[in-house]
């Protein structure tokens, strides 16, 4: 397949809290695109996922949460968006390598640098062709998050939140040709006008079709 009849990859990304899988899923549905995610989307990535995320088990060092991310996201490239890419239909996922920086870099404190070179052999140099980062005050996005049972991430404390975001944005500022910042403040359906017309302003008229 050529790569004018590959299909689009559009990642959407940001803090727990954000607002960014009601995003994903509204965008998702407009394109006619796959919805998906990460971590957990594939049968392999369901096991990850739990032991990514259950505060019940014993906890991960920093490198092995790392490492389960790339596997997750390795076998989510393989099995669901690489394939779906090639027949020439449009994916959106909730979360992709953004995130393994955002979180595990900036927020853990890992080498970026290290982290950006797993993220690319996980995915075999796959790259989103556009990073929407919905971006709120951390504040905000815990508020939404009260009130049920906390995974292994959403009960790390403020300052960690306060690192993720700041490492979004340093993301998006690094590289915006293919990221751009969407301000998630308001209605929902005002958010999804924005993040519609960045589509269509930065992949063309085809993402209208």
């Amino acid at each position: 397949m050529t790569d004018g009849s590959r299909g689009r990859l559009i990642a959407l990304e940001g803090i727990d809290g954000c607002g960014k899988s009601t995003q994903a899923q509204m965008l998702a549905i407009r394109l006619g695109a796959l919805l998906t995610f990460e971590p957990g989307a594939t049968t392999l990535g369901r096991s990850l996922r739990h032991l990514l995320l259950d505060p019940d088990l014993p906890p991960l060092t920093e490198r092995a949460e790392a490492l389960l991310m790339a596997a997750d996201r390795a076998q989510h490239v393989a099995e669901e968006v690489g394939p779906t890419l090639e027949t020439g239909r449009w994916v959106v996922t909730d979360r992709f390598s953004g995130s393994t920086l955002a979180y595990q870099g900036y927020g853990r404190g890992m080498d970026v640098s290290e982290l950006g070179r797993l993220v690319a052999w996980a995915t075999g140099g796959l790259r989103p062709d556009l990073t929407v980062l919905i971006d709120v005050p951390v504040a905000l996005a815990k508020g939404r998050l009260a009130g049920g049972r906390d995974d292994r991430f959403e009960a790390l404390g403020t300052p960690f939140f306060e690192r993720v975001a700041d490492g979004f944005r340093r993301l998006a500022t690094g590289d915006p040709e293919t990221w751009v910042v969407v301000d998630g403040i308001g209605d929902i359906d005002g958010i999804a006008k924005i993040v519609w017309a960045a589509v269509r302003e930065r992949l063309g008229e085809r993402a209208g079709g």
